[in-house]
């Protein structure tokens, strides 16, 4: 009946084939998941009992029942061992959200090369500003987020502008280069002429 018409020497190289095939899609398609795993650890016990000659029956239980309970087995280890490893809030470079400093290199939006810096908790960060904001050196901030490497923070300064500006900021006029002036003279001043 669960012989499915293969010959009963067959059944040990079936199993073998399924613990293999099972093997390699755990390790290249699901990427280690361990979903066929269990099945295919209990395909290879059910190949052992062919070579022996146990009855198919026993075979096909010790297939499907071994592997669902070495499933679940796994699935409560990989849970508890998932939950015992995640970052405590807090940890890594999101500790840095909520967090004041000051602004040691200026934070210009227009700095294409990100130049800007804060310290926080004596530890120096690149930033940048929220809302495309202009902050000067010696400005307090607070950090909102965290972007790659660098910190997002705005200015907790009541005198800072909370929006960019409208207009680009304007450049001082330029000086044209004055010519010099002839140093004073130096000689005495020439005596009066008698007519």
């Amino acid at each position: 009946m669960l012989d499915l018409g293969i010959d009963l020497d067959i059944w040990p190289w079936v199993w073998l084939g399924i613990a293999v095939f099972f093997a390699i899609i755990e390790l290249t398609v699901l990427a280690g998941s361990f979903v066929l795993l269990p099945f295919s650890v209990s395909a290879f016990a059910a190949a052992l009992l062919g070579f022996y000659e146990v009855p198919i029956e026993i075979q096909w239980l010790v297939f499907v029942g071994g592997g669902a309970l070495l499933w679940v087995l796994l699935y409560r280890y990989a849970k508890r061992f998932a939950g015992e490893n995640e970052l405590a809030p807090g940890v890594g470079a999101d500790r840095l959200v909520g967090l004041d400093g000051i602004v040691t290199t200026a934070i210009d939006p227009d700095d294409t090369d990100r130049r800007g810096r804060v310290t926080i908790h004596g530890e120096v960060w690149g930033a940048t500003s929220e809302h495309g904001v202009t902050l000067p050196v010696g400005a307090h901030i607070r950090v909102v987020s965290v972007n790659g490497t660098r910190v997002v923070v705005h200015s907790t300064d009541p005198s800072a502008p909370s929006t960019p500006p409208s207009t680009p900021p304007s450049t001082p006029p330029s000086v044209p280069p004055s010519t010099p002036s002839p140093p004073p003279s130096t000689s005495p001043p020439a005596p009066p002429s008698s007519s």
